[in-house]
């Protein structure tokens, strides 16, 4: 009810009050001073009658108001039950690599296309291939070159590259130079360690092979990932294989620098593969079309911004550390590896953010079927398509001038 109808009400209702009580006063009380206590008491009990009793509904007022806040609600949930979740494995530890997913989640691109996408950490390229095959995940990332041993053994649970994100493999053989290792070649003889499953170390009889080297000549052992720059720090080995990304910001943390570090990196020793790509099982290619054409799309969103600012992508994985055991300064020269490498190369100048080109595919897959000694032949359409791709307009990379330096 409006204030003024409700002041006039109550004043109303006082006044018949006191004048009921006046009427008893004059017949039955004689004192003045009774009278004025009496109508004192009146008074206060109509004002308390007044302010306890139930306010008064205002239905057009809550018609209004309730509408407003259910509309503001409403589109939240329905928007948050229509996203289609999809479930993501990194390849290993989130690492500042990873910060274009990262940043794509944080601007709200999957969000954008109706994709609520989450992540977990992998444990080694090999095992995230197995948990995509079983269905665990609906995408990953990894290369496409443990999916072609994995696709052998599993025919009718097939894997296939969607995108290209490391146009060059990070794939490499570190050594000290105290070690006495300054060439490919000085390998023959050594002691090399890496984890059983390690990409690189599978594929060394190849690297062997065009270093012109015996394979044979090299003894490896074996240990957990976590302990791999340590074996070489210790001595326990002379040289280790991995990922450079992985190997190289351990060693610097060990207390070496870089001109006390040899890099024997296999794209530079005639073995030019291609890095982790977003993979998928077939099935689910066929049966989820868009969904794998909008992240696709999201992802090389987010990479393209982290080519343009590289520090806010670094500060993005970051802050997406809940452990906050993450190292900047590890990170960064993560970021730093995989710009130089991996992301801005001359070939992706050509053929785009997420692109190949298709003669090197081809080449690549030749080698890993000798290396792995496979007895399919996979060809570079088993194993990669570019139909999910955005148009090459849309995924270049941006111009050097917009590319700001990593800090």
């Amino acid at each position: 009810m409006p204030a003024p109808v409700c002041f006039f009400n109550l004043v109303l209702s006082l006044l018949c009050r006191l004048f009921v009580v006046w009427r008893i006063s004059v017949v039955n009380v004689k004192s003045k001073g009774f009278l004025s206590l009496f109508l004192g008491v009146a008074s206060a009990i109509a004002l308390t009658t007044a302010c306890t009793a139930p306010a008064p509904t205002d239905t057009a007022s809550n018609s209004a108001t309730a509408p407003a806040s259910s509309t503001a609600a409403s589109p939240t949930t329905e928007n948050a039950a229509a996203l289609k979740p999809v479930r993501v494995q990194l390849s290993f530890l989130k690492q500042s690599i990873d910060a274009p997913l990262i940043v794509a989640i944080n601007k709200g691109y999957f969000k954008e296309a109706g994709l609520d996408v989450t992540y977990e950490r992998g444990f080694g390229n090999s095992d995230t291939i197995s948990k995509l095959g079983t269905g665990k995940f609906d995408l990953a990332f990894s290369d496409i070159y443990n999916a072609m041993e994995f696709n052998e053994k599993n025919p009718n649970e097939k894997i296939k590259a969607v995108a290209m994100v490391h146009n060059r493999a990070p794939f490499a053989i570190l050594t000290l130079k105290a070690n006495g290792i300054n060439s490919p070649a000085d390998l023959a003889g050594k002691k090399l360690g890496a984890p059983a499953g390690d990409g690189p170390r599978k594929l060394f009889p190849l690297f062997a092979k065009e270093s012109n080297i015996d394979p044979a000549s090299v003894e490896w052992t074996t240990m957990e990932p976590k302990l791999r720059e340590s074996f070489l720090l210790q001595g326990q080995v002379d040289a280790i294989s991995g990922f450079v990304t992985s190997a190289l910001p351990g060693l610097l943390k060990g207390g070496k620098t870089m001109d006390d570090i040899n890099i024997f990196y296999y794209n530079e020793n005639g073995l030019d593969f291609y890095g982790n790509s977003i993979l998928a099982k077939s099935s689910f290619i066929d049966q989820n079309p868009e969904v794998v054409r909008a992240f696709v799309k999201g992802y090389l969103r987010g990479l393209q911004d982290v080519l343009k600012d590289p520090t806010a992508g670094l500060d993005a994985v970051m802050a997406s550390d809940d452990s906050k055991l993450m190292n900047r300064d590890a990170e960064k020269v993560r970021m730093e590896v995989a710009l130089e490498r991996m992301f801005i190369t001359p070939e992706v100048e050509q053929v785009g953010l997420g692109g190949a080109d298709p003669k090197r595919l081809e080449k690549t897959i030749q080698q890993t079927i000798e290396g792995f000694q496979l007895t399919s032949k996979p060809t570079a359409a088993d194993m990669f398509t570019d139909e999910f791709l955005p148009p090459l307009a849309e995924r270049q990379l941006p111009p050097a001038s917009d590319r700001q330096p990593l800090q």
